[in-house]
């Protein structure tokens, strides 16, 4: 493997919480670090659902963020397309599809991703607006970071991408 390749770092910004989005974000993480080289991704917004646990409807402390997270609820198994969501018979076609082609499915690609090395950063001021913590999300997410923290991992990465 060349060594330049090796060195080089990514981070993705995953801000969409919509199952293709979240997929693509998912296969271009896997595919670079298996190319050895370092992936963070930073998970801000409505891609905080692609992590968050399953279960446990109404988070937050206070009713505004009780409302936003029963109306906002998800997790990498709930997520609609960004189009052709047709009332949820869109995912559900989308992973008959991908079953049938043999592509893992999102939950094993957070899986292998993991087992790669990429590391899940659920962003700090997104949290705290949506009153969301840390046990919340899946075992895979460490450490929670604010923009701050993102930016000093991005600056040293080769590659930054927004989703």
């Amino acid at each position: 493997m060349n060594e330049l390749v090796k060195n080089k770092g990514v981070t993705i910004v995953l801000f969409s919480g919509e199952m293709d989005k979240a997929i693509a974000s998912f296969v271009i993480a896997t595919a670079a670090a298996s190319m050895g080289m370092q992936v963070n991704i930073f998970f801000t917004f409505w891609g905080l659902n692609v992590i968050k646990k399953e279960g446990g409807l109404i988070k937050g402390q206070n009713w505004m963020q009780k409302m936003l997270n029963m109306m906002n609820y998800g997790h990498a198994k709930k997520l609609a397309l960004s189009k052709m969501n047709m009332a949820g018979m869109g995912p559900a076609m989308m992973k008959i599809m991908m079953t049938q082609k043999k592509v893992p499915s999102l939950q094993e690609f957070i899986k292998m991703a993991h087992a790669l090395g990429v590391k899940f950063y659920p962003c700090e001021m997104s949290m705290s607006v949506m009153g969301l913590k840390q046990e919340d999300f899946i075992d895979e997410c460490k450490e929670v970071i604010g923009a701050v923290s993102y930016l000093s991992i991005a600056k040293d990465s080769n590659i930054n991408l927004f989703i």
